[in-house]
């Protein structure tokens, strides 16, 4: 007979639940400007438009929220921040990626994000070291997930590894609970997956197949992006055309 662990599930049930709050924008954007951040981070931020995004989803203080492969950490920072003292934050990583190179940088996202955690007090950040299957929280204690340019690596893989990450996280989500994807435009005929871009009518399918209700914005795409060009492409500067998705589970 198959064993189960059950120690998650009796942890969520023992602790209280917090109470939300309304998301305090201008008190984000301070923090975000702060001393306490890397600067590297702080120059992304007029490209990527956390607070705007994260109002857009929906983010609350006092909510539980997965940060799905932190990488080095940007968004780990920003929703820290946002869900304050009485939320939680796990920063998934691999540790293949925690070993990574972080972007333009001489350091390891491993070493960016522990950086970032120590520097800026962020006790409310656990790290989560471990494959996505093999993440050891108990159902439905989630009330949003991040999912920030990486479902391309999953869909380009293979669209039922995509559809079985979604469908994982739907069953990690309390209802009502959110997933905010982000992720690099792909245009029909292009070799996305080499480009690693991906199409939006794509990753609005997989999310249905998977059960949530789905809601976009514009906020993050620039017309000016040529989507023939890797995303990684210097030319670029990092600043491609970006679709946003609120992925609902009902």
């Amino acid at each position: 007979m198959a064993r189960f662990n059950t120690l998650p599930l009796l942890l969520a049930l023992l602790l209280p639940s917090p109470v939300l709050a309304d998301l305090d924008s201008e008190a984000l954007r301070q923090a975000l400007a702060a001393a306490d951040r890397d600067v590297n981070d702080y120059i992304r931020d007029p490209y990527r438009k956390p607070v705007e995004v994260l109002e857009f989803l929906g983010i609350e203080a006092g909510m539980t929220v997965l940060d799905l492969y932190a990488a080095g950490g940007y968004y780990t920072f920003i929703l820290a921040r946002a869900v304050g003292p009485q939320g939680r934050v796990y920063a998934q990583n691999t540790r293949r990626g925690l070993n990574t190179l972080e972007d333009r940088q001489d350091i390891t996202q491993g070493q960016a994000l522990a950086a970032k955690i120590e520097r800026g007090r962020l006790n409310n950040v656990r790290q989560l070291v471990q494959a996505v299957d093999e993440l050891q929280l108990a159902a439905e204690s989630l009330d949003a997930v991040l999912l920030a340019q990486t479902l391309h690596d999953y869909y380009n893989t293979d669209p039922e590894r995509a559809l079985a990450l979604l469908r994982q996280m739907y069953s990690l989500l309390k209802p009502g609970g959110v997933v905010g994807v982000t992720d690099h435009v792909g245009i029909a005929g292009r070799n996305n997956r080499q480009l690693h871009r991906l199409q939006i009518r794509q990753a609005v399918s997989v999310a249905e197949q998977a059960g949530f209700r789905v809601e976009s914005s514009e906020l993050l795409r620039n017309p000016r992006d040529d989507h023939s060009r890797n995303i990684f492409d210097p030319a670029l500067n990092r600043n491609t055309d970006r679709f946003l998705l609120k992925l609902i589970k009902p």
